[in-house]
């Protein structure tokens, strides 16, 4: 018989933090005893078996100039990391970037789960489509009763040998509702199961690619979908970035052939680091980056000869300004420090999606001018660890 799991395990109070910290302390002789900055309770739903706190290092990247749909004016970017010249880096862009701007783009924002359903036979496939279709207005009443927020927007049918996958797309305000949808799509699944004879039915399938990086997130989008450019003139680029438009010019060739020679999926340099850095300051889900980090970075010689617009794509991410680690002090400042604290307010997560994108295309066109100039190498000399005195 299968154990409810309506109970969970206790284990949440301080007295339980202290427990565990001292058996650690008793059994390897490492000690969590610090002062913890929030109660243990609050905790409950982000950790099990607590023991402390682990701090990281926090920096600013300043000024980020955008002008978006949802963000305008002018940021300070928190971010965690312990890599030296990143930080660097990405002021580096925003500088480049500030005179004229970075415009950006909210294109849509979605979230689905995909549960499978393996059906007797494959006899029983249409049938199983046929009523999927038939009863899509209570199923999705069955999943919207779990939510306040969350809206079910389509119901997408896969067929695969006896089974079927049903990839259930949300909207989810401004959380970014993996729960959220975990289960939404869970009732729907009982609502179903309940009325149609199946074989199995699995919550999710894999077809979304959840935290999983996949061409589908590429021409579908996972979480929000987010374009952002920047123009920076010929002066600029040399003063700045130590290039010229002829020296941009003369890559994508080499760049773009030895992405589809090892079988990449976008063309990108380092947007993984980029998400990484602000997802841990900001109380994101930082595996998520495996997914969000899919992208496209390019650039557009201007018509003028006198300047590149470089363009940063980035259809999956999976970001909210509420639930999860944006509730800890440290990463609510952080979101206060953007703007993007009011959970409560309409197109917050959309406002901060725009932030983290314009963002991340300010240290991909400073790293790209890096690599182009052979100064990649240097910089990492001089701001890297240790300041490169160890050669690591």
């Amino acid at each position: 018989m299968k154990k409810s799991l309506t109970r969970p395990p206790k284990g949440w109070t301080g007295n339980d933090t202290l427990k565990r910290q001292q058996w650690v302390k008793r059994h390897r002789d490492v000690d969590y005893s610090e002062e913890l900055p929030v109660p243990p309770e609050r905790l409950r739903g982000m950790i099990e078996h607590h023991v402390g706190f682990t701090p990281m290092p926090t920096a600013v990247a300043a000024p980020l100039v955008i002008e978006g749909d949802y963000a305008a004016g002018e940021f300070m970017v928190p971010l965690c990391t312990t890599e030296g010249a990143m930080v660097y880096s990405f002021t580096r862009g925003m500088m480049a970037t500030a005179p004229r701007g970075i415009v950006t783009r909210h294109l849509g924002q979605k979230l689905s789960r995909a549960p499978m359903f393996v059906l007797e036979s494959m006899d029983d496939i249409a049938e199983f489509c046929r009523f999927v279709d038939k009863n899509y207005g209570r199923i999705r009443e069955a999943a919207e009763s779990t939510t306040r927020y969350g809206k079910l927007l389509s119901i997408e049918k896969v067929r695969f040998h006896n089974g079927v996958a049903l990839d259930m797309v949300f909207s989810t305000g401004n959380a970014a509702g993996q729960n959220m949808v975990t289960f939404a799509a869970s009732e729907a699944c009982r609502y179903i199961t309940e009325r149609f004879v199946v074989k199995r039915c699995y919550v999710e399938s894999g077809l979304n690619s959840d935290k999983k990086a996949s061409r589908r997130i590429m021409t579908q989008g996972r979480g929000h979908s987010v374009t952002a450019s920047a123009s920076v003139d010929e002066v600029m680029l040399k003063r700045l970035l130590g290039v010229t438009t002829r020296d941009i010019r003369m890559w994508p060739g080499f760049g773009r052939m030895i992405s589809q020679f090892i079988g990449a999926f976008g063309l990108q340099l380092n947007i993984a680091n980029a998400l990484a850095a602000m997802y841990l300051a900001l109380g994101q889900d930082a595996a998520c980056v495996a997914e969000n980090s899919l992208g496209e970075f390019t650039f557009v010689e201007d018509e003028s000869g006198n300047g590149v617009t470089f363009v940063q794509s980035l259809p999956s991410l999976t970001v909210g300004t509420v639930g999860g680690g944006t509730s800890l002090p440290a990463q609510r400042r952080n979101l206060m420090l953007l703007g993007c604290d009011r959970g409560d307010e309409e197109g917050s997560a959309h406002k901060l999606a725009e932030i983290i994108c314009g963002a991340t295309l300010c240290l991909e066109l400073s790293l790209f001018s890096a690599l182009i100039s052979g100064t990649f190498s240097d910089a990492h000399r001089m701001f890297g660890r240790n300041g490169g005195q160890d050669g690591r």
